[in-house]
């Protein structure tokens, strides 16, 4: 998938009220190469794990079909586990209330 112009990351936050919402949201892209735009294949057989700050378990969700995931949290710092048939990656993020952090992670 090369997409020019779309806004990589999570699905869209249309219907949110992100000043209420702390969100956390992305895409997983299995051969892509780390230039902002989603260059390789939509991970649609994985799960994200949104660890907190001390690094204890919080959620887990499934990518739906496009590779994409959300989480709803608390502001602040967190880590997500990228785990799919041969990866497993790791990566922190911010969260801010009033703005969605939204992420694209290559596997």
């Amino acid at each position: 998938m090369k997409t020019c112009g779309a806004r990589p990351g999570g699905p869209s936050t249309d219907g949110i009220d992100l000043s209420k919402q702390t969100v956390i949201q992305g895409q997983i892209i299995r051969d892509g190469i780390d230039d902002a735009v989603p260059n390789g294949t939509p991970v649609s057989n994985g799960h994200v794990r949104l660890l907190d700050a001390t690094g204890e378990f919080t959620a887990e969700v499934p990518t739906n079909a496009e590779g994409q995931f959300r989480f709803f949290a608390a502001p602040g710092t967190w880590t997500l586990v990228v785990q799919a048939p041969g990866a497993r990656v790791e990566k922190r993020v911010v969260a801010v209330q009033g703005n969605a952090s939204d992420t694209v992670i290559h596997i």
